[in-house]
C-alpha cells in the first residue's frame, strides 16, 4: 500500500513544511502549511505554483501584506449569531480580525500595478465592516473595560457614581483629620465590599458610630462604615448595580451585532488564511531565493544550479542534471561523503515542494514533472522491533516499491541493495534497476557495484552519473557530472593518509584485470573531462571578453550619439541666434534708411545714395561672417623673417601652405597665394615651411593696347554685396579687367547669400563671359555659397 506519508518524511519535507508554517501570522494557516500534501494532478499543482508566483510578483513590487492580528472568530460570531453574550477580549478580537480584513483589501487596493492576477479572487472575498469594527473599538477600551462613551446610560451612572464618592470621601476626610482621628489606627479612607470605611482602634469601638464590615488580622483593627455615609454607600452600590446591567447590555448589543454579519465574518477570515498561507510561501521563496518551475506530465526533470534547501545557499555546491528524458535511470558513484545521497533527496525534495505549490531553488528553465507517486529508499531501515537486518529492512521496502511503482513514478535509492554479499547486491540491484525500467519508472540510484557502473554504460535509457572528489586534498568538491562513472579513489586517499605502499601495491595485485581495464578507461575519461571543461572556461572568459568588447564599443556609439545630438542642439541654438541677429541689424539698418530718406535732397541724393549703400553692405556682410565664419587655425612653428618674393610659407591662421608674391617692409605684410585663393597677410601670421625654396614667380600676361606688357596689382577678391545686379555686373567687369591685365589666373566674387538673386545674375554673366574659363561655388572656409570662385583664361 502505497503511504505518501513515509516518504515525505524520509525527503525530509516536514522540515521545509515546518519552515514554511513559521513564515504564516494565522495559526489556522501555520497548522495548513504542517498538513500540506504534495498534489498529484497537474492542473492544480499549475494553479497552485501561480498563486505562490503572483504573491511572490506582489512583494517584490511592494510591501508585503500584515496578517497579524487576525484571529479565527468563527465559534464567537456563531455564539453572537446564537443570542449569547460575548466577552469584551472575544468582542476585540472580531474587531481586530475586521481591521486586518479591511488593511489587506485596502492593501490591494493600492496595488494597482498588478492586475489580473491568480489570487484576485481571495481578495474579493474579503468584506471590509469598518462599522463594526469601529463600533466595538469605540466601546471597549481593554478586556476589561468599557469605555465611559459606550452609551449615554452609562456616562451619567459613572458620573453619579464619581460624584458620590467624592462627597462620601469629603465627609470621611473631616473624620479622619477631625477630633475623632485619635481613635483612627491610621489616618486613611479604605474600601471593604464596595464600600468607603475608616480603620478604627478595637478599644474605641463606641467611639465611632457605625456599621463594622471587616477586622484586620491581628484583630487590632475594625473597618467601620460612619453612619454619615451608610446612605450614600447605599446609592453607590445601586449605581454599581445598574452600571453593571448597563455593561450587559451593550455587550449584548455589540454581540448582536456582530451575529448578524457572521457569514460575511467567517468567510472574509477563511480567505484571509488561504492567503496568508500564500504568501508565507512566497515569503519562504525569497529566503530561499527561489524560482518557479516548468511542470509537466511527461515524466521530466531538468533541474538547473539546484540546491538543497535545508543546507546554507552560502554553502551548498549547485548540481544540474536531468532525467526521464534522454534516459530515465540515472546511476550515481563516488566515494562516501561526496553528496551522493544530497543529490537523491534535492531531486526528491524539490519534486515534493513543486507538486505542493512550493517554488524551488534553482534557476530559471528548471522543470519538475509532477508524479503519481513518489518513493524513497535512502537511510538506515534496520528494526529492532522486527527483529529485521539493515538489508532486511531496506528489501522489505524495495519489495514494496515494486508492487506500487508505475511509469509514473519516481524511485530514488540510496546505496542500492548494500549490506549485503557484493556479487549478489549488484545482481540484484542490476535486475530491480531493468524491472523499473520495464515499468517505465523515473530512478536515481547510488551505489559503489562497478557492475552497475558497466550496466550504465551498455544499457540504452541508462545513464551514469559521479560525485566529483579532489584527491590531492582528500575532499569532495560536490560537483555532479553527468555521463562520467565515478571512481572510489581507495588505493589513492589510502596512499595520502599514509598506507605502506607495499600494502597498497599487493592490493592492487588482487584486483582483476577487467577492474583493472575499467578504472583506466574511467581515469582516461576523467583526465579527456578535465581537459574538456578547462577547453570551455577558456571559450566562457573569451566570450566573455567578447561580450564585454561589444558593450564597450555599444557605449562608445551611445556616446557619439550623444555628443552629435549635444552638437546639432548647440548648432541649432547658435542658428537661432544668428537668426535674431539678422533680425535686429535688419531692423536697425530699415531704421537708418528711413532717417536718411527724411534727409533726401536734390542736393545730397547722390551722398545719401552711396552712404545707404555702404551700410547696407556692411550690415550684410557682417551678417554673412557671423553665418559662415572662417575657422581659425593654430599653427605652430618658426616665425618667418627676411621674408622674399617666392617663399613658401605656412599662413598660421588658416593651417595652409602659401607662396609668398609680395612683400611690403613698410606694412610689416605680404601678398600670398594659397591655392587659387590671394591675399595680405600680416608677417606675424606666417611661419617657416620646412624644405621650401624660393622660387622667382611672375603674374603677367600679355594684353593688347596701351597696357601691353604692363602689370597691375589688384586684390584676389571683389565684394558686391548690397549692390543691384545691374550695378554688380558692371563692377565685376571693370574688376575682372584689372584682373587680367595684373595676370591674376583666379578671382573670388564675394555676392553674399540672401535670397540668391545676386548670385544668379553673377553665375549667369560668367557663363558667357569670354575671359572666364570655368567658375564654382565657395568651399567650407571659403565662404561657401556666399562666394564664386572663378578661373581665369
Amino acid at each position: 500500500m502505497y503511504n505518501i506519508e513515509r516518504y515525505v518524511k524520509t525527503l525530509e519535507l516536514v522540515k521545509i513544511l515546518d519552515m514554511l508554517s513559521r513564515e504564516a501570522s494565522i495559526l489556522d494557516s501555520a497548522e495548513m502549511a504542517k498538513k500540506l500534501i504534495p498534489d498529484t494532478d497537474i492542473e492544480s499543482v499549475n494553479r497552485s505554483l501561480k498563486q505562490t508566483e503572483d504573491a511572490y510578483i506582489f512583494m517584490s513590487r511592494y510591501t508585503a501584506p500584515s496578517f497579524v492580528g487576525a484571529t479565527n472568530v468563527s465559534s464567537f460570531v456563531l455564539r453572537g449569531q446564537s443570542g449569547a453574550v460575548l466577552s469584551m477580549r472575544e468582542l476585540l478580537d472580531i474587531a481586530e480580525t475586521l481591521r486586518v480584513v479591511r488593511s489587506i483589501k485596502e492593501w490591494r487596493g493600492n496595488c494597482s500595478g498588478v492586475n489580473n492576477t491568480s489570487i484576485d479572487y481571495l481578495f474579493d472575498a474579503l468584506v471590509a465592516n469598518k462599522y463594526l469594527e469601529e463600533k466595538i473599538s469605540f466601546a471597549i477600551k481593554s478586556e476589561d473595560e468599557i469605555s465611559d462613551n459606550a452609551s449615554p446610560t452609562l456616562y451619567d451612572i459613572r458620573r453619579k457614581i464619581i460624584a458620590k464618592s467624592s462627597k462620601i470621601r469629603d465627609i470621611l476626610d473631616k473624620i479622619v483629620h477631625g477630633p475623632s482621628a485619635k481613635y483612627l489606627q491610621e489616618a486613611i479612607v479604605t474600601q471593604r465590599d464596595g464600600r468607603f470605611v475608616v480603620p478604627l482602634k478595637i478599644e474605641h469601638k463606641g467611639q465611632l458610630g457605625g456599621i463594622v464590615h471587616d477586622t484586620s488580622s491581628t484583630g487590632s483593627t475594625i473597618f467601620v462604615e460612619p453612619m454619615s455615609v451608610v446612605e450614600t454607600n447605599n446609592e453607590i452600590r445601586v449605581l454599581k448595580l445598574r452600571e453593571q446591567e448597563e455593561i450587559e447590555r451593550i455587550l449584548a448589543e455589540l454581540s448582536a451585532e456582530a451575529g448578524n454579519f457572521a457569514d460575511t465574518i467567517i468567510n472574509s477570515y477563511n480567505a484571509l488564511v488561504e492567503l496568508n498561507l500564500i504568501f508565507a510561501k512566497a515569503r519562504l521563496a525569497f529566503k530561499m531565493k527561489a524560482m518557479v518551475p516548468q511542470i509537466n506530465d511527461k515524466g521530466e526533470i531538468y533541474l538547473k544550479n539546484a540546491r538543497h534547501p535545508l543546507i546554507n545557499y552560502k554553502a551548498v555546491v549547485p548540481i544540474s542534471l536531468s532525467l526521464g528524458t534522454e534516459y530515465n535511470t540515472l546511476v550515481i558513484t563516488g566515494p562516501n561523503t561526496g553528496g551522493k545521497t544530497v543529490t537523491l533527496k534535492t531531486i526528491g525534495l524539490l519534486t515534493l515542494m513543486a507538486m505542493c505549490g512550493l517554488m524551488i531553488p534553482c534557476d530559471d528553465g528548471s522543470k519538475i514533472a509532477v508524479f503519481s507517486k513518489v518513493f524513497a529508499d535512502i537511510g538506515d531501515e534496520q528494526s529492532i522491533e522486527q527483529s529485521l537486518s539493515t538489508f532486511s529492512s531496506h528489501m522489505v521496502n524495495i519489495i514494496s516499491i515494486l508492487e506500487n511503482a508505475d511509469d509514473n513514478s519516481l524511485v530514488l535509492f540510496d546505496e542500492l541493495c548494500a549490506g549485503t554479499d557484493p556479487i549478489e547486491g549488484a545482481a540484484l540491484a542490476k535486475s530491480i534497476l531493468m524491472r523499473l525500467a520495464a515499468f517505465g519508472s523515473k530512478v536515481a540510484a547510488t551505489t559503489h557495484y562497478p557492475e552497475l557502473k558497466s550496466y550504465a554504460i551498455d544499457t540504452a535509457g541508462v545513464e551514469n552519473a559521479c560525485c566529483e572528489f579532489d584527491v590531492s586534498t582528500l575532499k569532495p568538491t560536490y560537483r555532479l557530472i553527468i555521463g562520467m562513472p565515478g571512481r572510489s579513489n581507495a588505493f589513492a586517499i589510502s596512499k595520502k593518509l599514509g598506507l605502506p605502499v607495499d600494502i597498497i601495491d599487493n592490493a592492487k595485485e588482487q584486483v582483476s584485470d577487467e577492474d583493472l581495464r575499467f578504472e583506466r578507461v574511467v581515469a582516461a575519461l576523467e583526465k579527456a573531462r578535465f581537459s574538456a571543461e578547462n577547453e570551455q572556461k577558456k571559450a566562457v572568459k573569451l566570450r566573455a571578453e567578447l561580450e564585454a568588447l561589444r558593450k564597450k564599443a555599444e557605449q562608445k556609439e551611445f556616446e557619439l550619439e550623444k555628443s552629435r545630438e549635444k552638437l546639432m542642439e548647440k548648432t541649432r541654438e547658435t542658428a537661432n541666434q544668428i537668426i535674431e541677429t539678422a533680425r535686429y541689424k535688419s531692423g536697425l539698418l530699415l531704421n537708418e534708411l528711413e532717417e536718411l530718406k527724411k534727409g533726401l535732397t536734390s542736393e545730397n541724393a547722390r551722398a545719401m545714395a552711396e552712404k545707404a549703400r555702404n551700410a547696407f553692405k556692411t550690415t550684410i556682410k557682417d551678417l554673412e561672417d557671423t553665418a559662415d565664419p572662417v575657422v581659425t587655425k593654430t599653427v605652430s612653428g618658426e616665425a618667418v623673417t627676411n621674408i622674399q618674393k617666392g617663399d613658401i610659407v605656412v599662413v598660421a591662421s588658416i593651417g595652409r601652405d602659401a607662396t609668398v608674391i609680395e612683400v611690403k617692409e613698410d606694412k610689416k605684410s605680404a601678398f600670398v597665394m594659397s591655392g587659387s585663393i590671394k591675399m595680405w597677410v600680416s608677417f606675424d601670421d606666417l611661419r617657416k615651411k620646412k624644405g621650401s625654396q624660393s622660387t622667382e614667380i611672375k603674374k603677367t600676361r600679355k594684353v593688347t593696347g596701351m597696357q601691353s606688357r604692363a602689370t597691375r596689382e589688384v586684390s584676389g577678391e571683389i565684394d558686391i554685396r548690397g549692390m543691384a545686379s545691374d550695378e554688380a555686373i558692371l563692377e565685376l567687369d571693370r574688376y575682372i579687367d584689372n584682373a587680367l591685365v595684373s595676370g591674376l589666373e583666379t578671382i573670388r566674387i564675394i555676392h553674399g547669400k540672401g535670397t540668391g538673386v545676386l548670385r544668379k545674375s553673377v553665375q549667369a554673366h560668367l557663363r558667357l563671359h569670354r575671359a572666364v574659363n570655368t567658375f564654382r561655388l565657395g568651399t567650407f572656409g571659403e565662404g561657401e555659397n556666399g562666394v564664386t570662385i572663378a578661373e581665369l583664361k
